[in-house]
């Protein structure tokens, strides 16, 4: 006899689960359910992607995507470094239209906390010395910037400016996040390179291990939110 075949998704499943990046309003977000994993998640995740992003500017080996864009529209406008992060995530919001991609409390936390991380770990991170640390710093600022950027992004309180780009065109493609992630890293640091940004080894690591990366990270970590019933129809 057969034994009957095991009902646990598998690994492909989960990453084309559509309860990893479901699409809910702010106040959704917030009615949800499991927020006692949640809302710690969020935290630790904004926190720990900010204290990421110091490492890899520390190793000196190359800015992440973002940075090398903002590098080049700063330098091809004649613009101040913060004037052209403004400028870039204001441009990316608007982006959110078209895509249908919903804010919430994560989207602000994101911009409040993830540069206070930084700056904090700046303050205490000490500068790496010789080639060795700072390939350690590189490596270990790759793997966790993908880790908390999963753990942020998995507890479904709206991503950040620039998240908000991939969680849309995720849904709208229906293509993994690794293949999605990877193509906005890749175009977003090409722009920045045209327009004058600073390309190094450490940029074009990040930019293609960073997709599958969290790709593969976000399936284990995002919290599983039960499905909302659907209203009876004749009922009030």
């Amino acid at each position: 006899m057969t034994p009957p075949a095991s009902t646990a998704p598998t690994p492909a499943a989960l990453r084309h689960d559509p309860r990893l990046l479901p699409r809910m309003n702010a106040f959704a977000q917030v009615r949800a359910a499991r927020k006692t994993r949640r809302v710690p998640q969020l935290l630790l995740g904004l926190l720990g992607y900010g204290a990421a992003v110091m490492l890899l500017v520390q190793s000196g080996l190359g800015a992440a995507s973002w940075n090398v864009l903002t590098e080049g529209t700063a330098t091809s406008l004649g613009i101040s470094f913060g004037w052209a992060t403004n400028l870039i995530s204001l441009l990316v919001l608007i982006a959110w239209i078209p895509l249908r991609e919903p804010p919430g409390p994560g989207t602000l936390l994101n911009v409040a906390l993830v540069g206070f991380a930084a700056d904090a770990t700046a303050a205490v991170l000490p500068a790496p010395r010789g080639p060795l640390a700072a390939v350690g710093y590189l490596v270990l600022g790759l793997v966790a910037l993908a880790f908390f950027d999963a753990l942020y992004l998995g507890a479904h309180f709206g991503p950040g400016p620039r998240d908000g780009i991939m969680t849309g065109l995720v849904r709208l493609t229906r293509l993994p996040v690794a293949v999605v992630r990877t193509a906005i890293d890749v175009a977003v640091c090409c722009a920045g390179w045209l327009l004058g940004g600073t390309v190094g080894v450490g940029t074009v690591l990040v930019a293609l291990s960073m997709g599958p990366l969290v790709g593969f990270l976000l399936p284990l970590v995002a919290v599983r939110l039960p499905p909302v019933p659907a209203p009876v129809r004749g009922t009030p």
